[in-house]
């Protein structure tokens, strides 16, 4: 199913538009001439991409809604960790996490994942492996720097 722009009968748009005429109409005051001024330059500013959100059941409506659905990630991550933290959670699995949490609820997991061409599989588990290497030499480095380098060393003097 391809997302397509929500439309309603009085766009967000429109309402929006309407409210900040209405707002400049009623308050005509000297001293509301910078709430308004200040209220249509910050509107403005947001205008092009304020009002697109899509019908797609994966797709959160609002920012909110991500937020909320990143908090609920983070929440059972800490539960089963015990850890507050979970900046090596996100630097080891990043994009991968949503995946994760919306293949756990899917009913149909084992026939999709059954689905999946070898060669796909192992591009991609390239591809994430390359990404988090990076990362893994940081921590082979904080845990016991003097091996790691000593690793590193023989591994130069043996090419």
């Amino acid at each position: 199913m391809e997302p397509t722009p929500h439309k309603t009968s009085q766009s967000v748009e429109q309402q929006l538009s309407r409210y900040l005429i209405e707002t400049e109409a009623i308050l005509t005051q000297p001293f509301d001439q910078p709430f308004v001024d200040n209220l249509k330059r910050y509107s403005q500013g947001f205008w092009k991409g304020l009002f697109t959100w899509y019908d797609h059941s994966l797709i959160p409506r609002t920012n909110n809604d991500l937020e909320l659905f990143i908090k609920g990630i983070k929440r059972k991550h800490c539960r089963i960790t015990g850890l507050r933290q979970w900046n090596r959670y996100i630097q080891r699995y990043g994009e991968l996490i949503v995946f994760v949490e919306n293949a756990i609820q899917a009913p149909n997991l084992m026939a999709r994942l059954q689905a999946v061409n070898y060669r796909d599989y192992h591009k991609e588990w390239e591809c994430w492996h390359n990404r988090i290497q990076e990362h893994r030499k940081h921590l082979r480095f904080k845990k016991n720097p003097q091996q790691y380098l000593q690793q590193l060393e023989d591994r130069w003097l043996s090419d």
